[in-house]
């Protein structure tokens, strides 16, 4: 069966009322004084980077630096002009050379092992593809299309991820291949999924295949716990234009709107520590969703980044560059422009807001009345219903 009444409701379940106007959330990941390290990963791609810097890039800068510098002691203790009085009179050590060569070009390659999947994986905007089926009881086989391109096609079983959803509770399972569920086709236009158990009516199977895959799996195949999961295609797409002093976001999915988002002055924060974090305005993304991020700038090179997400892209004049993020929990998370724009760079935040898809869809009507356009989800209150007509009443 595709997808029905009850699916729809899957994305609401378990969601929480957004926060009042200016009013921030308790979960909120930004800079701490006296911190050195990251922040917190709050995204399964900034979960994989902090592995990488952590795991991989760290060991190895260690030995390095303990390396050379127990070679310089040693060199300054035992070929000083004291200890060694006459200098040895040769130039070259053909060893020697090929070995300080060789090195550091295995150092390099093991590190690109990782590096080139991490880049690869942040360069390309996923095209993961999600349904969801509804349960009767009886359907055990379903299917989802593979038409991908040739080179992005689901040929493995890691390309297809199988969840059971509770309609009630909105809780997900991941169902394990050989025991839950089993797949064939693969490669082909239209791979099969068959499951050992028929979902019942208040339960839901959603599958998702793709290429892009992202969290922490099991190191070699044999350490670790797999929390990985494929990325389903952009569902959002965020344009975010840099300029002096702030930033411009367009929603273009939903009727192009745009919100303006400039520093928050000190005197009108509840809270004085997030003065150069706080905006007068927030990105809002809804929970779960994938985020494509477009990025520009009207008059010099700015750079929109968000630490919590492992996230940086610069936005240049007359350039469209990109990245995406899969959003997180609902919460605040702060970032800033990471690029030397000028005198006022550092006053240029960054203020990301996670919210429900049903807070979502009420906060986007909002927005279309501010901007003189229809509601675009149903006929809600909304939150800002009385500010929208005090400020209208005010234009008049």
């Amino acid at each position: 069966m595709p997808l029905g009444p009850i699916s729809k409701k899957l994305l609401a379940a378990g969601a929480t009322l957004a926060t009042a106007a200016l009013a921030f959330p308790a979960l909120a990941s930004r800079p701490e004084d006296g911190k050195i390290w990251f922040q917190p990963p709050a995204t399964p791609l900034a979960e994989e980077v902090h592995f990488f810097h952590n795991l991989i890039l760290m060991p190895i800068i260690t030995v390095i630096c303990v390396f050379v510098l127990a070679l310089l002691l040693w060199i300054v203790i035992r070929y000083n002009s004291k200890a060694n009085p006459v200098a040895k009179k040769f130039s070259h050590n053909m060893l020697l050379e090929v070995v300080w060569t060789a090195v550091p070009i295995f150092i390099l390659l093991f590190i690109a092992l990782f590096s080139f999947d991490l880049l690869y994986k942040e360069d390309v905007i996923p095209d993961g593809k999600k349904i969801v089926y509804e349960g009767d009881g009886q359907t055990t086989s379903f299917t989802v299309q593979n038409d991908f391109v040739p080179s992005r096609m689901a040929k493995r079983r890691e390309h297809v991820d199988v969840y059971k959803v509770n309609a009630v509770t909105g809780a997900k399972i991941k169902l394990t291949h050989g025991a839950d569920y089993s797949l064939e086709d693969l490669g082909e236009p239209i791979v099969i999924v068959s499951l050992s158990e028929a979902p019942r009516p208040n339960e839901a199977v959603e599958i998702i295949a793709g290429r892009t895959r992202t969290g922490p799996e099991p190191f070699l195949d044999l350490f670790g716990e797999d929390r990985s999961s494929i990325v389903p295609a952009p569902s959002i797409t965020i344009k975010a234009s840099g300029r002096q002093w702030g930033w411009d976001y367009s929603y273009p999915d939903f009727g192009d709107f745009e919100v303006s988002a400039d520093i928050m002055p000190k005197d009108q924060l509840d809270d004085p520590s997030l003065y150069l974090l706080a905006a007068t305005n927030n990105v809002v993304v809804p929970e779960g969703e994938t985020v494509r991020i477009i990025t520009t700038a009207i008059d010099v090179i700015h750079s929109w980044a968000m630490p919590a997400f492992a996230l940086k892209v610069d936005a240049v004049p007359g350039r469209l560059n990109e990245t995406w993020f899969r959003a997180p929990a609902p919460g605040m998370y702060y970032g800033q422009c990471s690029e030397i724009c000028g005198l006022n760079h550092a006053y240029m935040p960054i203020a990301l807001e996670v919210m429900s898809r049903e807070d979502f869809d009420v906060w986007v009507n909002e927005q279309r009345a501010f901007a003189g356009l229809e509601p675009l989800f149903g006929a809600e209150q909304t939150r800002f219903a009385e500010a929208a007509a005090d400020a209208a009443a005010a234009q008049q």
